[in-house]
């Protein structure tokens, strides 16, 4: 059977650019050259236009022990610009599609902007499969999947990787590339996928957004495009399946629920946000069950994968009320502590507690935007993040003391949004150095947000010293890679020593373990 690695070298040689294996780097410093195979020249960081249709790529998600949804998105179609457009699709057991074992057609339809998607069933758990769209007389790059374990299945090994913050303008998606060749099982992506921002200002972007801050279903669908449109990102969604959330960046900076940062009249951030979320919805291979309903849609949602783990899908922007206290770093106010303050909204919290309770998974994993753990900093004057977990301790407060009292197996938190690495204890009360540690927090940094790193610095020494839970922080570009077993959950923090420039190795940074049924983190 032909491997995952073997696969992307194949996609990539017809998304006409070159992808290459892994480096064996095990550490890089300051002028380190790469070993083994150079990376070629990135140079205007595009597909080609000979792909028509499908420019955009393909990519599959939501995977089930029986099935995926796939997805592409057709541009610039001949014809009728109202009309439904047929699009043939087929799932195949091998790269050559010889053994087609699914088939079918799809209408691309304009009210969702030609977007596709198939939710495929009937398929064998745990392995690979091949797909690919035809349409307009042309066929699509091939993508990659692999379906989830059996139900009640316990695998000895079972990889994927997490990821967030792209920031077109300021880094080229490296990180996408070292991704897919690593050939991960599951990508799990915990947000700002696109910036909302108009184009920037100053020499040191590597390129810029081509249209201005969007507010209308067009202006997202542009962006989406322009993001789209990069041949690292297309080989990343075509080497895995993905699981996708969003956070803040898809709507608008830091919005909370019905509020916004830009004092938009509620109406007319509504509308931005029914704009937003269809637009979301047309790029990324989601359930019909999150199609948008006006400016709500159903992104919280529960993946089990065999008996080994249950992936508990957060959304802490929908839901969520006003940050308090003014928001962004403040003190700590009275405020953080009103009755009505909450991240999750209750319907999600109970949700949320409902599904780890009735969890028989060996490792509960909740994919979670913002940091959860406490984040003090400062000299003289404390801070707090308040668009975090720490703007509404209530509601963390009530997680925290269910971890400790149901003891649901394995609790691991994946966060996004800093553009940093972390390791986090979480703790029953985290005022208390000896309080129970309950789970684990692993926060990943970006793949481009921020531009080049640096492997620590006064941000971390500062936290740190002031929040003895935290055990690891790191400011470099990249992701983190995770290996499950039955006996342990492994994370290899995965960084770059720049993305400003194009062809970045990569390296781990460090690595930590969970072992099971000891809660807290171990660096390897």
């Amino acid at each position: 059977m032909t491997s995952r690695r073997d696969f992307l070298a194949a996609w990539t040689r017809s998304a006409a650019f070159c992808a290459l294996a892994p480096l064996p780097l095990s550490q890089f410093g300051p002028g380190a050259s790469v070993r083994g195979r150079e990376l070629g020249p990135r140079a205007a960081g595009r597909v080609s236009a000979d792909r028509f249709p499908f420019e955009l790529g393909v990519a599959s998600g939501e995977p089930a022990a029986d099935g995926v949804v796939l997805w592409t998105r057709l541009l610039a179609l001949p014809g009728d610009p109202a009309a439904a457009f047929p699009v043939r699709w087929e799932v195949a057991s091998d790269e050559g599609f010889r053994s087609v074992v699914r088939s079918g057609e799809a209408a691309a339809l304009a009210e969702l902007g030609r977007s596709v998607h198939v939710e495929v069933d009937g398929l064998d758990p745990e392995r690979d499969y091949w797909y690919r769209f035809h349409a307009a007389g042309a066929t699509s790059p091939a993508g990659r999947t692999r379906t989830a374990p059996a139900p009640g299945a316990m695998p000895d090994r079972f990889d994927f990787v997490f990821v967030s913050c792209q920031h077109y303008e300021r880094g080229w998606y490296t990180g996408f590339r070292h991704m897919a060749a690593e050939a991960p099982s599951l990508v799990i992506h915990l947000g700002d996928y696109i910036y909302e921002s108009g184009p920037g200002l100053g020499d040191d972007l590597v390129r810029r957004h081509d249209t201005e801050e969007p507010r209308t279903l067009e202006g997202y669908r542009a962006r989406y495009a322009l993001y789209k449109r990069d041949p690292d990102l297309q080989a990343a969604h075509a080497a895995a399946p993905w699981v996708f959330t969003p956070d803040d960046h898809e709507v608008d900076n830091d919005w909370a629920g019905i509020h916004n940062t830009e004092a938009m009249a509620r109406d007319a951030f509504l509308a931005r946000r029914t704009a937003a979320f269809q637009a979301l919805y047309e790029h990324f291979p989601l359930r019909r069950a999150s199609l948008p309903t006006g400016p709500d849609a159903q992104l919280y949602r529960r993946l089990d994968f065999g008996a080994l783990m249950r992936l508990h899908v957060l959304d802490t922007r929908q839901y969520r009320t006003l940050q308090p206290c003014g928001g962004r770093r403040q003190p700590p106010c009275p405020e953080q502590h009103a009755e009505s303050a909450t991240i999750l909204g209750p319907s999600q919290a109970d949700w949320l507690l409902d599904g780890l309770d009735e969890s028989s998974a060996r490792y509960n994993v909740l994919a979670n935007q913002v940091f959860m753990a406490r984040l003090l900093e400062g000299t003289e004057t404390l801070t707090l993040p308040m668009d975090k977990w720490d703007g509404y301790p209530a509601d963390r407060a009530r997680l925290m003391s269910f971890l400790h009292d149901r003891r649901p197996s394995n609790p691991i938190v994946l966060t996004g949004d800093l553009h940093t690495n972390w390791v986090n204890d979480l703790k029953l009360d985290f005022d208390r150095a000896d309080s129970p540690v309950v789970g684990t927090e692993f926060a990943g940094t970006s793949i481009s947000s921020s531009g080049d790193g640096v492997d620590t610095g006064p941000q971390g020494e500062n936290a740190m010293s002031h929040n003895p839970h935290i055990k690891f922080f790191n400011a470099q570009r990249g992701y983190v890679r995770c290996t499950l077993s039955p006996q342990q959950l492994r994370t290899d923090f995965r960084v770059m020593p720049y993305v400003t420039r194009p062809d970045a190795p990569i390296a781990t940074r460090a690595s930590y373990v969970v072992e099971n049924g000891i809660p807290g983190a171990q660096e390897t």
